[in-house]
């Protein structure tokens, strides 16, 4: 067990950094909603009612897609206590290694998930080369004690790669959109 503490993360990101941030991101949103494909979305989505998850529509999709979406939403979770217990101690190193292993599960599925860009790979994919450079830089920032770049890292990763492409999953017509509300 390491004597190690926490250091201190930086200076804090400002209350109007973190609001216009916010306002980009609603900003992006709302331009998705002028032309007409922004408009059928909307449509769509207006007609979406939540239900059980669809476990026959989950039985007929691929096994790469099968396991990234187990594993993301796995990995989605304990990344989510992660963000709540104590760092540093046996708990989270042992959790944060599942959630490393949860990690590459997922990146290494989508690189066999090509149907939506017919047989190739999307721009979603630069997500994934960029999560197989980051993930293991992380691992080594925290074997070294580097808390600081760990900590960075791995939040880009859990924002960055879970609740940035958790949205993008829920396009409508996609298939955690098809099980969950279509």
């Amino acid at each position: 067990m390491s004597s190690i503490s926490q250091t201190p993360a930086g200076p804090a990101w400002s209350f109007r950094r973190r609001f216009l941030l916010s306002m980009v991101a609603v900003g992006a949103i709302l331009a998705l909603t002028v032309g007409p494909a922004g408009r059928a979305i909307v449509d769509i989505a207006a007609h979406a009612r939540l239900h059980a998850p669809d476990l026959a529509l989950f039985s007929r999709l691929s096994p790469a897609i099968k396991i990234h979406l187990l594993a993301a939403v796995a990995a989605l979770l304990l990344g989510a206590l992660l963000m709540t217990v104590r760092k540093g101690h046996k708990f989270h190193r042992t959790a944060g290694w599942v959630w490393v292993g949860l990690v590459s599960l997922v990146a290494g599925s989508s690189l066999f998930i090509t149907s939506l860009n017919h047989g190739r790979w999307s721009l979603l994919h630069l997500f994934t080369g960029w999560t197989l450079i980051i993930l293991p830089l992380a691992a080594i920032w925290a074997k070294r004690h580097e808390v600081a770049r760990h900590r960075r890292a791995m939040l880009g990763l859990f924002y960055g790669g879970f609740a940035i492409n958790l949205l993008i999953a829920f396009i409508p017509g996609r298939a955690l959109w098809q099980i969950m509300l279509g």
